[in-house]
């Protein structure tokens, strides 16, 4: 083949030409695409909580902040108040997210970190990602057909022996937050994980060979230098962790037990807002469904506050380990 060095020259100014009128047009159009696709998203939120408020609005102004701090949820009094729907939302989530949280990064430890095979790795990551797929109301059915069956007997046990402890100072009866918070964390494990494992897999394998390199131990890279440097990552997991366990509405509502409780023992009925929600609207009548309304706001409100404070602990931890701004 000969070398044509005209030809060569013409392809290298095609390459380095600037920018034709085509590509700024394009350039524009794909920029005035992204900002529209974020304001429909902003006008979204923003017409949600305007529809919600304003069908709010007269139990607002009738209950108030005692609708907050209320206990007592009776349509035929009038009486509403979602302090025990908080608190059954707060702790559920907690818990699963202590449980959840906490095997779903060990899982992206277990299949990042070379201690299985590349094809077993895809198994158990296909695996993991189908528990996903699963609806909630499986969960819920599985949760009571076999999980409180289980949990039954081992509860006993922690009440007879630790009965005197708050976290087991009731017996588990039928649905109640243990069910309920373990249902919950299996359903948060595959985001968890998912994001987690991105989160490893994105520092650059130089940076293990570096560890290695000042001989450091496996266990040594993974704790001191794999976690710190991936944290920012697995704190989002662990948000959108969190954020799915507060809404999640139809295996909450089957497990919980939907009692105005306010305990911390693991095994009494609880209720939740989301199920509060799902279980009470269908027969609501108009003053009941303005108090719904007023909770589902609450529950917007409780979601969005979990959101800021994971986006704050997220941007600490890329400050103080990534050394990003």
């Amino acid at each position: 083949m000969v070398y044509d060095p005209f030809k060569h020259a013409s392809s290298d100014r095609t390459l380095s030409a600037p920018p034709s009128a085509f590509d700024y047009m394009k350039d524009k159009v794909f920029r005035s695409f992204a900002y529209c696709c974020a304001l429909a998203i902003i006008l979204l939120v923003t017409y949600i909580v305007f529809e919600l408020g304003s069908q709010a609005l007269p139990a607002i102004k009738t209950y108030g902040l005692g609708f907050v701090t209320g206990t007592t949820w009776d349509a035929n009094q009038r009486e509403f108040g979602v302090l025990p729907e908080i608190w059954g939302t707060l702790y559920s989530s907690l818990i699963a997210l202590a449980i959840g949280g906490v095997l779903g990064v060990g899982i992206a430890i277990f299949l990042t970190q070379s201690f299985v095979h590349a094809k077993l790795e895809l198994v158990f990551r296909t695996i993991i990602e189908l528990l996903a797929a699963i609806p909630s109301v499986v969960y819920g059915l599985w949760g009571i057909y076999v999980l409180i069956p289980l949990l039954r007997p081992v509860a006993q046990w922690f009440y007879e022996t630790l009965g005197w402890f708050p976290f087991f100072g009731t017996e588990l009866s039928g649905p109640g937050l243990a069910p309920a918070s373990l249902v919950l964390a299996i359903m948060i494990l595959p985001t968890v994980a998912a994001i987690s494992a991105d989160a490893f897999q994105r520092i650059p394998y130089k940076v293990k060979e570096a560890a290695y390199g000042m001989g450091a131990t496996k266990w040594e890279v993974i704790l001191k230098v794999m976690l710190p440097t991936a944290s920012s990552g697995i704190l989002a997991g662990l948000v959108l962790g969190f954020g799915r366990a507060l809404g999640e509405t139809m295996a909450l509502a089957m497990l919980i037990g939907n009692v105005n409780n306010i305990s911390l023992s693991l095994f009494a009925p609880a209720n939740t807002l989301a199920s509060l929600l799902a279980s009470t609207f269908p027969e609501a009548g108009e003053i009941e469904v303005q108090a719904l309304m007023y909770a589902a706001l609450v529950l917007l409100a409780i979601t969005f506050i979990v959101n800021i404070a994971g986006l704050a602990v997220q941007q600490y931890a890329m400050r103080k380990f990534e050394g990003k701004k």
